[in-house]
Formats: C-alpha cells, sequence, structure tokens
C-alpha cells in the first residue's frame, strides 16, 4: 500500500508540473499575440503623422479589407476573436497560477522586502487589472460608443482623434496606462522568454531583460507619441 501511494502521489504530481508549465506557456504564447497585435496598431496609429486623408484611408482599408472574399469589417472582427480567445487564455492561466501560488504556501511566513525585484515584477497583477480596465475604456471610446470629449464629430477617425488628445485629461488617461502597459511589457517579456527556455545563461538573462525593456519602450513611446503630438500641436 505505502508503494501505491507513493506512486499516486508521484503521478499527482507529475501532472500537476505539466499542467503548470502548459498554463504558462499559454500565457506566454498568448502575450506574444497581443505584442504582434501592439505593434501593427502602433503602426497604424502614426500614420496620423501623415495627416487626415492618410489616417483615414488606412482606417478605411482595414474596414474593407479581403474584400469580397471578406464582408466589411471580416478583418477586424477576425482579430477581435483572437484577440478575446487570447485575453481568455492569458488572464484565465494568471488567475489559475496565482491560485496555485497561494496553495503552495501550507504555511504563513514573513517576507522581508525584495529590493532586487524590479518595479515590473511587483506591479504585474494590479497592472494587469489596470491594463483591462483601459482596454474596456479604449474600445468603448474609439470603436463602441466613439465619445468624442469635445462634443464633435465621432464617424471621422482622424478628428476623434485630434479632438480627444487635444483634451488634458484624456492625454493623462491614456500616458498613465501606457506607462502600466511599459511595465507589464517589461516583465512579461523576460517571464515569456523564460517560459520559452532562453534564459538558461547569465548571458541570455540578461539579453531577455533588455529586450523587454527594447518592447516596452518601443510600444509604449510609439503610442504616447500621437496623444503628446497632438496635445502640443504637432498633429492637428
Amino acid at each position: 500500500m505505502a508503494t501505491q501511494n507513493s506512486n499516486q502521489t508521484l503521478v499527482k504530481g507529475s501532472r500537476s508540473t505539466r499542467s503548470t508549465i502548459a498554463l504558462k506557456i499559454t500565457m506566454a504564447t498568448s502575450g506574444l499575440v497581443f505584442i504582434a497585435f501592439l505593434l501593427v496598431h502602433m503602426y497604424g496609429n502614426l500614420m496620423a503623422f501623415g495627416g487626415e486623408n492618410s489616417y483615414n484611408e488606412y482606417a478605411h482599408h482595414l474596414r474593407v479589407f479581403g474584400e469580397p472574399m471578406l464582408p466589411e469589417n471580416g478583418l477586424l472582427w477576425i482579430l477581435r476573436v483572437v484577440l478575446l480567445v487570447s485575453l481568455v487564455a492569458h488572464v484565465g492561466s494568471a488567475i489559475a497560477l496565482t491560485g496555485r501560488a497561494h496553495k503552495a504556501r501550507t504555511t504563513k511566513y514573513s517576507v522581508k522586502k525584495n529590493v532586487a525585484s524590479s518595479l515590473s515584477s511587483r506591479t504585474m497583477r494590479w497592472g494587469g487589472l489596470a491594463i483591462f480596465v483601459f482596454i474596456v475604456w479604449h474600445l468603448l471610446h474609439f470603436t463602441i460608443a466613439k465619445i468624442n470629449p469635445t462634443g464633435g464629430e465621432t464617424e471621422n477617425p482622424y478628428v476623434l482623434v485630434v479632438d480627444s488628445f487635444n483634451t488634458w485629461w484624456m492625454t493623462v488617461i491614456y500616458l498613465v496606462a501606457l506607462f502600466a502597459v511599459g511595465m507589464h511589457l517589461h516583465h512579461g517579456v523576460w517571464s515569456a522568454c523564460q517560459t520559452l527556455g532562453f534564459t538558461n545563461t547569465v548571458a541570455s538573462r540578461k539579453r531577455a531583460k533588455r529586450f523587454g525593456w527594447v518592447v516596452a519602450i518601443v510600444i509604449a513611446g510609439g503610442f504616447a507619441l500621437i496623444p503628446l503630438s497632438v496635445l502640443f500641436e504637432i498633429v492637428k
């Protein structure tokens, strides 16, 4: 009986380990999907530097891309479904891993402040929640409700962007959200590299951390260019 119980424990432990690894891989791959989307979305936003016609033409092409094989907005709906599935997978994996981490602590103990951990690693969960709230607001702002804080036109994408970011408090909301995105990306990229086996040496760990900063700065900084350029009347 002792041998049987021991074998059962090993099997359960093995299954649990494999399941945890699967959850981490799911988090990493879904995170990479978001990074790819953010890069493409950022590229589209930067079209605003080309003026109203350039930006609105880009927005129009997104709606009619693939016609007649795809219906109008077909590409956008495909992207939305992929992003929604990725979001559910990402958040679900995060919740499951957090629950397992808490269950693994069978006794209470005091934890000293970890001065070696980064700000981005310590704020991953709250940052993720803040980003989720911001995504809901962003969809309401530019897609679902199309809110123009000045009361102006909402069907012209370029005008909606310029009017929105000419409003200082709207720009502040987006910049704060982008800071959270940058912090989340920094640690998220590092964690993804670790999960996918790219941090096996000291040198590779340093490269992964630098890569995390590059991705965070490029994406958060790239998205911040438009609100700041509108606020300071570079784009108008």
